[in-house]
């Protein structure tokens, strides 16, 4: 089973994550009704968000709790993924609503409902507040975590999408131009969408446990081949578990198996000094043990 040593970093941040989902779920609350009863679809599309906000971060927490598992026979790396997956699960959540809301706005583009402006600026305002310390609960873990990520990247446009609204919210009761409020939905829509998309990108690539974008495979396989006593290197798998969690394996043709203590300490001392690794499993192997050769036999 996998060391019990590794912890998420976003179990780290447990706490900051716990404030953070109660000011935005309640204040989701707030904007939803402030939207209906002010006729804006800024203020309901900020609402939307908040509770895609509140969704990750609600799935933030169910993820930590079940990282924190121990690791069993069925499970030998324990929960770990389940922040992967939570990450994912928001980011298709999101792209969906960010579709549904530029959908409405185009809609209104021809037809602009009259729009309660003050009200709808004095909700914005206390949302761009409560977004603002959410960002700040959440920059430190936001840089470790997918997941954390996740969340902080929801935090921080909904706060873009709080500016939109006051935006929207003052042009309407100055100038009487009803058509911001649909506009403002729209630049929402926009800012999102591609953030989004990169980070289900990420998630999507974790998922199929594709070579962790930080490492260099073939800067690995070289610096493997460079250790003393080590004649080749093949057959490597580097995937990741977790944010902060990386593992490998491998299979290392060595000349003398008599010195193969020192060879797979010295190969650990490089894989967690150069590359972070520090879970590995290394196969050492002669060229009479080849797979290849032993599927012929």
């Amino acid at each position: 089973m996998s060391d019990h040593h590794h912890h998420s970093f976003a179990g780290k941040n447990k706490k900051n994550l716990k404030i953070v989902f109660i000011l935005t779920f309640c204040f989701m609350l707030v904007e939803a009704v402030g939207g209906y009863l002010t006729n804006s679809l800024a203020l309901f599309a900020d609402a939307a968000h908040m509770f895609t906000d509140a969704g990750a971060l609600g799935l933030a927490l169910i993820a930590i709790w079940f990282a924190e598992r121990p690791a069993t026979p069925g499970k030998t790396y324990g929960y770990y993924r389940t922040e992967i997956l939570a990450a994912f699960i928001n980011s298709l959540v999101l792209l969906l609503i960010s579709f549904f809301i530029l959908y409405e706005a185009w809609q209104r583009l021809y037809h602009p409902p009259e729009v309660l402006s003050k009200p709808m600026f004095v909700i914005a305002t206390l949302g761009l507040i409560v977004n603002l310390i959410g960002m700040k609960l959440l920059s430190e873990g936001s840089s470790n975590s997918l997941n954390m990520k996740g969340a902080y990247l929801e935090v921080f446009s909904d706060m873009l999408g709080s500016i939109g609204v006051i935006v929207a919210s003052l042009l309407i009761m100055f100038k009487g131009w009803e058509i911001a409020d649909p506009i403002a939905s729209i630049a929402m829509g926009v800012f999102i969408l591609p953030r989004t998309w990169h980070l289900l990108k990420q998630v999507t690539h974790v998922l199929l446990e594709g070579t962790p974008t930080h490492i260099d495979i073939d800067k690995v396989e070289k610096e493997l081949s460079n250790v003393d006593g080590v004649i080749a290197v093949h057959d490597i798998h580097i995937w990741t578990i977790t944010s902060g969690i990386d593992v490998m394996t491998a299979h290392v043709e060595v000349a003398d198996f008599t010195d193969g203590n020192r060879i797979l300490i010295d190969i650990k001392k490089v894989l967690v000094s150069k590359f972070n690794i520090l879970h590995s499993t290394i196969q050492l192997e002669t060229d009479q043990c080849r797979e290849s050769d032993l599927i012929n036999i």
